[in-house]
């Protein structure tokens, strides 16, 4: 597949933002003639877009007609067109919707505030406000208030309710089970990923593979324990550290990990480890729902390159679970994380605002943990003094949200 950066006008081949180059096909003839764009739902997710944004531009800009939400993914335009005309129409998309004004980066998320529509850069913190005037801005503001996902606000009351629903006994309630529910989702978050590869993943080979009894039996002797862990990597060994809360439940979790680790080296690095492959292993181990096992994958899976590693495990992190303790799980190791990598890069702390930035962008982290988290350090995942710099630099990014939550209440009540 051919990339091309995402804003054309850059011309350095190591601009870190790409896409891929759009993929059409002509299908009919005469007055059925068509244009299918095969891979536009692709080209949304790396411009963290609606798709239906994308034709709906095209539609306006070409003056076709075009479908919306097509259950076969076949999106498409009336007529021929071009795969280089449409390519060209897309950089107006970009540069309109997608592209900071203050730092001309696509790293934006849009937040509909009716009548207005705001690009929130997580690159350096800048807000644009998108011209309401361009039809497609009618479009977004209508086809957002139509998914009937409910406004933060509403989203904010559905988690008190449930929580108070759990404290009073009427609901399942996450934080006094590591499941929720048979299949271990929380309840809120089952069907987060239904629009990605997480949506098919066979039931770790139900079908094919019959686990006996002690099939997973470990161990867990003195000796075992010692000489599994002499087996890791090196830089495995110093890495992974998981709370035990139950005796003997990290055993499991260092298999994982160290399967993990193992199949990086195979493949030529972390980075080339497939999400699937992984959700897989932990759900024959029967740990796909444990908060610990966020843990686990914080502190194998990501590394000096979290940054650009967040985006591509965010599905997977979120199928797992976003329960308020897989929050705090996902924080925990994180600051373990960070503890690690600033024994060779003492100045890696101010990353924890753009990796926070990152985790509520994909809604792996709330305010109602975050913020909490970032008052008070712990020495529960890290050392104080860890804790303690992890907190000092996340600073700017929690000023931020309670800000922005100001902001929010003040509306609310006008």
């Amino acid at each position: 597949m051919v990339l091309v950066n995402v804003n054309r006008e850059v011309s350095d081949n190591f601009y870190r933002y790409k896409m891929e180059k759009l993929v059409t096909k002509v299908e009919g003839k005469g007055n059925g003639i068509k244009t299918v764009v095969v891979n536009l739902v692709n080209v949304a997710k790396q411009l963290s877009r609606d798709p239906n944004y994308v034709i709906k531009y095209f539609a306006f800009e070409l003056g076709a007609q075009t479908n919306t939400d097509p259950k076969d993914d076949r999106w498409i335009i009336n007529g021929a067109h071009e795969a280089a005309k449409l390519q060209d129409l897309l950089d107006g998309f970009i540069k309109k919707f997608v592209l900071c004004r203050g730092c001309s980066n696509p790293e934006t998320v849009v937040n509909i505030k009716d009548p207005r529509i705001i690009l929130d850069c997580k690159a350096c913190g800048h807000r644009t406000d998108v011209d309401i005037r361009l039809k497609l801005s009618g479009f977004i503001i209508k086809h957002e208030s139509k998914k009937g996902k409910g406004s933060k606000a509403d989203k904010k009351a559905a988690r008190r309710a449930k929580k108070e629903a759990a404290q009073n006994g009427t609901g399942s309630g996450d934080e006094g089970s590591e499941h929720s529910g048979e299949n271990g989702y929380d309840g809120t978050n089952g069907n987060d990923a239904s629009d990605d590869e997480f949506d098919n993943v066979p039931a770790a080979a139900d079908s094919d593979h019959e686990v006996k009894d002690d099939e997973w039996a470990v161990d867990m002797s003195a000796e075992a324990v010692k000489a599994r862990q002499a087996q890791l990597p090196d830089e495995f060994k110093g890495k992974l550290n998981i709370d035990d809360e139950e005796a003997g439940g990290d055993t499991v979790y260092d298999e994982l990990g160290d399967w993990i680790q193992a199949q990086a080296k195979s493949q030529g690095g972390i980075d080339n480890v497939d999400s699937i492959e992984v959700y897989v292993k932990a759900k024959e181990l029967g740990i796909e729902s444990k908060h610990r096992t966020i843990q686990v994958l914080v502190q194998t899976l990501f590394d000096k390159n979290i940054a650009a590693q967040i985006p591509k495990r965010a599905a997977m992190f979120k199928q797992i679970g976003t329960s308020e303790k897989h929050q705090k799980a996902l924080l925990g190791g994180t600051e373990r994380l960070m503890g690690f990598l600033a024994e060779e890069n003492p100045d890696v702390y101010p990353q924890i605002v753009k990796i926070l930035q990152l985790y509520y962008h994909h809604d792996l982290i709330s305010e109602e943990v975050v913020l909490p988290w970032g008052k008070k350090k712990s020495k529960k995942y890290a050392d104080i003094e860890v804790s303690k710099k992890v907190r000092k630099a996340a600073e700017p990014f929690l000023t931020w949200l309670e800000e922005a939550e100001e902001e929010e209440s003040s509306e609310e009540e006008d």
